[in-house]
């Protein structure tokens, strides 16, 4: 998105400072009752005076504003306790790593973090040749900035519910890497504005080390998306931000280059999680898929733990953020996603049942009983047949796909012609903005 005017960007960027100072002036109190400092020994987090920073803030953000930042505070903070109490559940896997406080937007050497969040009834958007967005802002930065009404913001992007039932609560923040603003909406639609396979068969996902996903059916279709080159430009990105940090001066931790490195590796990651998604989703949805059964992390790290497995799937493949995003793509085509124990599935041989005879070299398992095959399809389609208690069709030729850092496309190796599929999300098309038409 983008304002019409110099004016209107400042003014949008006083907002955003506005609301990052308030997210962190309720953080502060709220972590310091956390650790028992700065006199707030006998608080807890929940009795922070946020009625008077609502009250501080509200002038340039609007009371609703307000309210929304020192909310999602709370879901922040609601958060962290329930994965703290998860971590200390020894029959909860869902949280491997000890969980951290929520942290502040920004920091005193590089600044606040430009972000706010809007209520559902404090802002409008409409869709068209000049599709636009207005928001509410405080009486303090409309006589600030001599302006009336509404700020107004030209936005770009292909919704994929131009029509809805309920919008919730806008997030609007903006992006240093690409220097541009964005926003995200999550709307609510009915049932039947949803897809609904047209069949009721089953599909299982393998979460591999080197392939980030591989995929069985029970139509006998298996599909392998590579992920070696995008975890080596993930490492490498990883090493040269430890060899810019390590020239730091002493008492600093980061520094805006660093920091735009951290931002364009995570989007890259999060570019290529969202298209793998699409892409597969919309491939399971013409196969008749109702089913999608995902192996849990807890099976993969006790299988094949080491420092470079863990470091993938905990730091770039983002296990838990990927199978969110699954789960939440996968509702659009009616498609229900089941987290299931995979363990041991990657060993198994399919021919004789071994799992202590098989030997796995990079992508290949072989078995003394004489079979020989790619580790991570064979994989799926045992945890396929362990859950439909059924054996699959037999499989065609592996369709494999390769990331050309917009599109999932077949590769050379794959047994049909080269194919483009391209994904329909906007959230992360570099440049993207408003033509200056308004």
């Amino acid at each position: 998105m983008r304002p019409l005017s110099d004016t209107g960007e400042q003014l949008l960027r006083d907002l955003l400072d506005a609301s990052a100072a308030l997210w962190n002036e309720v953080n502060y109190e709220r972590l310091m009752r956390y650790n028992d400092e700065g006199g707030y020994e006998n608080e807890d987090v929940w009795d922070a005076d946020t009625g008077r920073l609502e009250g501080k803030y509200k002038g340039v953000l609007g009371a609703s504003t307000a309210q929304q930042v020192i909310r999602k505070n709370s879901e922040a903070w609601r958060g962290f306790f329930e994965n703290k109490k998860a971590y200390h559940d020894d029959s909860d896997t869902s949280v491997t790593e000890y969980p951290e406080p929520p942290g502040f937007w920004g920091n005193k050497d590089e600044g606040r973090k430009l972000h706010t969040v809007i209520r559902n009834t404090s802002y409008t958007v409409e869709w068209g040749e000049r599709s636009r967005l207005e928001i509410l802002v405080g009486s303090e930065l409309k006589d600030r900035y001599d302006h009336t009404g509404r700020l107004r913001l030209e936005i770009t992007g292909d919704p994929n519910w131009p029509e809805y039932e309920k919008q919730g609560r806008l997030d609007l923040w903006y992006d240093e890497t690409d220097s541009t603003f964005r926003a995200s909406q999550p709307v609510t639609v009915s049932d039947e504005t949803r897809d609904t396979p047209l069949a009721d068969e089953k599909a299982a996902l393998d979460i591999g080390a080197n392939n980030l996903v591989a995929c069985t059916t029970t139509t006998g279709e298996q599909y392998l998306y590579e992920g070696r080159e995008l975890f080596q430009r993930f490492r490498d990105t990883t090493r040269e931000i430890a060899r810019l940090q390590s020239k730091l001066e002493e008492g600093r931790y980061s520094s805006k280059r660093i920091r735009r490195l951290y931002q364009k590796r995570t989007r890259r990651r999060d570019h290529a999680q969202e298209a793998l998604c699409r892409d597969l989703l919309e491939r399971l949805y013409a196969e008749g898929v109702d089913t999608l059964y995902i192996g849990g992390l807890t099976d993969v790290l006790d299988t094949h733990w080491s420092v470079e497995t863990n470091a993938k799937t905990h730091n770039f493949w983002a296990f838990k953020q990927f199978t969110e995003r699954l789960v939440c793509t996968a509702e659009e085509y009616g498609i229900t996603v089941e987290v299931q124990s995979e363990a041991w599935t990657s060993q198994e041989c399919p021919q004789c049942g071994s799992t202590d005879r098989t030997t796995r070299h990079q992508d290949t398992l072989t078995c003394p009983c004489g079979f020989e095959g790619h580790a991570d399809l064979t994989a799926s389609e045992t945890f396929l047949e362990r859950h439909t208690e059924e054996a699959v069709r037999p499989m065609a030729r592996p369709v494999r796909f390769e990331w050309d850092d917009h599109d999932w496309s077949e590769s050379p190796r794959s047994h049909r012609p080269k194919e483009q599929r391209t994904d329909p999300s906007t959230v992360h098309r570099d440049g993207n903005v408003a033509s200056g038409e308004s």
